[in-house]
């Protein structure tokens, strides 16, 4: 397997690759990773399960979206496919460091800069991905509103029912939808759509860089809600980005509705006392 990556490798880069050493690395709690490395170079390699290339492939997409937007700083993708018995997803390696708090305060900047990226099909993306090991649609829609209920808190209770979750006033919520979002018309905005503290960092450099995403053209504010919701980023990041695009009345309220998205995910991968969670964000969004 590792010999048939090398070989994706030299072909991608249009080098020779060589792999005299593999580490494995922390990445995240679904895929196996690795540091690869070479006598000039040194990679990231994902691997899953052969039949979840579909989420590589959508991944390294993501990532050369994000990175043609030329805002915010995200690993390039080298190379994905098939290495008996695993699916395979090969990264640019980055060094990363702490990061001052003026680079998180250009992490806030250049994150409103990706934002004001549109699309003029609407919200959604050309094609589905995955928020985890979840299947995200991401079919386009004229109507935010919509979207969310249909494709994002819709999609995932109907995921849960058939783990047996318990949500009581779930439909009552999506009936109240409308009234909750109110007036809010957000324009379509290249999203990370997954953007918690663990997948945002800045290279030794002192550069920048978001990874691991699951982007599609949605409300700017769902990345900022999830970056609040396990933890949250430093305070210069929140001040900058006010600064450079500040968000619209209502943005604390809608922080919840936008973080159940991801509760009920979680819940959906790993069940526990997200389902408990869940329903008590349901409850004060009621």
């Amino acid at each position: 397997m590792w010999e048939q990556i090398a070989e994706a490798i030299s072909q991608a880069t249009a080098a020779p690759f060589e792999i005299q050493r593999r580490l494995a690395v922390s990445g995240g709690s679904i895929n196996q990773a690795y540091a690869v490395l070479g006598q000039a170079s040194s990679y990231f390699v994902k691997l899953n399960q052969a039949e979840r290339l579909a989420m590589f492939e959508a991944e390294a997409l993501g990532l050369r979206q994000m990175a043609a937007s030329q805002t915010l700083r995200v690993p390039q993708p080298i190379c994905w496919g098939k290495a008996d018995p695993s699916a395979y997803l090969v990264l640019e390696w980055l060094e990363l460091g702490n990061g001052s708090g003026q680079a998180w305060a250009q992490m806030g900047q250049n994150l409103a800069a990706m934002h004001r990226v549109t699309s003029q099909n609407g919200f959604g993306w050309s094609q589905a991905n995955t928020i985890g090991f979840t299947p995200q649609p991401n079919d386009w829609r004229a109507d935010w509103c919509e979207f969310f209920t249909e494709l994002r808190l819709g999609y995932q209770f109907r995921l849960a029912a058939q783990r047996g979750g318990q949500f009581p006033q779930q439909a009552r919520l999506l009936a109240a939808l409308p009234k909750i979002l109110g007036g809010h018309r957000p324009q379509p905005a290249l999203v990370h759509g997954d953007l918690w503290t663990g997948n945002a960092a800045v290279t030794q450099q002192g550069e920048p860089v978001i990874f691991d995403p699951a982007p599609y053209f949605g409300d700017r504010e769902v990345d900022l809600a999830m970056s609040e919701l396990f933890g949250s980023f430093p305070a210069g990041f929140y001040q900058a980005y006010q600064q450079a695009w500040p968000l619209p009345s209502g943005h604390e309220q809608r922080k919840q509705l936008y973080n159940l998205y991801h509760i009920l995910n979680h819940f959906n991968q790993f069940g526990g006392s997200y389902q408990a969670q869940a329903n008590r964000m349901i409850a004060a969004l009621l």
